[in-house]
C-alpha cells in the first residue's frame, strides 16, 4: 500500500501539526493574539490568565508552546501535561495533540493504541485531522487492527473536509489496495482534488493518470501544466518527466536546454535517466552555460540568494 510520502514511515507519524483555535477571534483574545503575532512570552502569561478560568483552548496554546519551544524551554511531559488538562476540558485539538504525541512517542514511550484512543475522542467531536490520523492508524494496524475499509471511511470524512494529504492517500487505497474494491475513478477522483489542493505528491501522481488516462480522460496538456507545477517547487519525478515532454517535443516545443535544465535538477536530486544524459552531448557550450545560469535562476528564485 502506497500511502503519502510524508507519512509511509507511519509509526512516526510526522504530520501536519495540530491547528489549535481560540474558541473566541484571535483579535478579541490577548493570548492568541500575541500568539499569532511571535510574542510568545506574553502569549504564556495571558493564556495562564484565561486557563485559571477554565479555558480550554488557553489549556491547548500552552501546552503547544511547551511542545514547541516557543517562549519557554522545550518540554514534551510538560505539553502533555497542559494538552491533557486541555483534553479533559472537551477540547478535540488537544485531544489531537495527545494523540501525535503518544504516536510519535514524546513526553512518554510510543503506544499507538493510546493515540488511536485520542484521535478517536477527537474524531467524533469533528476533528479532521484526528480522522486522517485515526484512519492511517487503521490502514496500517497501528494501535487499532488493520481495517481498510474503516481506514477509507476515515480519510474520506477529512478529504471531504479539505484535508489534501487525506484525499490523496484515500485516492492511492482506491488505487492500490486490494481490501478496497479497485476503483479507477474514484482514486483519480481523490487525487485530483489532493492535485488540485496543491499537494505537490498529488500533482505528480495525478498528472501520471492524465498521461495514461487511468480512471480520467488522457489531457497531456493538463498533466503538462500539474508537472511544471510539481517540477518548480522541487519534484524530481516532476522534473524528470517534465525534462521528457521538452526532450521529445510532447505539449511543448522541442527544447534541448530546458530539458538538460530539469533533467540536471533532477540528477542532483538523485533521479538518474540514462536517455536524458545524451541531450547534454548535443549542447554547445555557450548553451550549457545558458543551462547552468537558468539553474543557478531557479535556486536562487526558489531558495533566496
Amino acid at each position: 500500500m502506497k500511502l503519502h510520502a510524508a507519512l509511509v514511515v507511519v509509526a512516526a507519524l510526522m504530520l501536519t501539526a495540530p491547528t489549535v483555535a481560540a474558541t473566541i477571534p484571535a483579535s478579541q483574545d490577548p493570548a492568541w493574539a500575541a500568539y499569532d503575532d511571535g510574542r510568545y512570552t506574553t502569549a504564556l502569561e495571558e493564556a495562564r490568565k484565561s486557563a485559571a478560568t477554565g479555558d480550554a483552548a488557553a489549556h491547548t496554546l500552552i501546552g503547544r508552546l511547551y511542545n514547541e519551544g516557543l517562549g519557554v524551554l522545550r518540554d514534551r511531559k510538560q505539553a502533555a501535561e497542559w494538552y491533557a488538562k486541555g483534553a479533559g476540558l472537551g477540547d478535540s485539538n488537544a485531544q489531537l495533540a495527545l494523540g501525535l504525541l503518544a504516536a510519535r512517542g514524546e513526553g512518554s514511550a510510543a503506544d499507538p493504541a493510546i493515540a488511536a484512543d485520542w484521535f478517536e475522542k477527537a474524531a467524533a467531536a469533528g476533528n479532521v485531522k484526528a480522522s486522517y490520523n485515526l484512519g492511517l492508524l487503521y490502514a496500517t494496524g497501528r494501535g487499532r487492527p488493520r481495517d481498510i475499509k474503516r481506514a477509507a471511511e476515515l480519510m474520506q470524512v477529512a478529504a471531504t473536509a479539505g484535508e489534501m494529504p487525506a484525499a490523496f492517500d484515500l485516492g492511492q487505497l482506491y488505487n492500490d489496495d486490494l481490501e478496497v474494491t479497485h476503483d479507477k475513478v474514484k482514486a483519480a477522483k481523490w487525487i485530483g482534488t489532493a492535485a488540485e489542493g496543491g499537494l505537490v505528491d498529488a500533482q505528480v501522481e495525478f498528472a501520471l493518470m492524465l498521461v495514461k488516462g487511468r480512471g480520467v480522460a488522457k489531457d497531456d496538456k493538463r498533466a503538462a501544466w500539474y508537472l511544471t507545477i510539481a517540477a518548480e517547487r522541487g519534484n524530481p519525478i516532476a522534473q524528470n518527466r517534465l525534462a521528457r515532454l521538452y526532450a521529445a517535443g510532447i505539449v511543448y516545443t522541442r527544447d534541448f536546454k530546458t530539458a538538460a535544465k530539469w533533467h540536471l535538477l533532477a540528477r542532483e536530486a538523485g533521479l538518474s535517466d540514462v536517455n536524458l544524459d545524451l541531450i547534454l552531448s548535443y549542447l554547445k557550450p555557450a548553451e550549457r552555460t545558458q543551462v547552468e545560469a537558468d539553474i543557478a535562476r531557479w535556486r536562487e528564485e526558489r531558495l533566496g540568494p
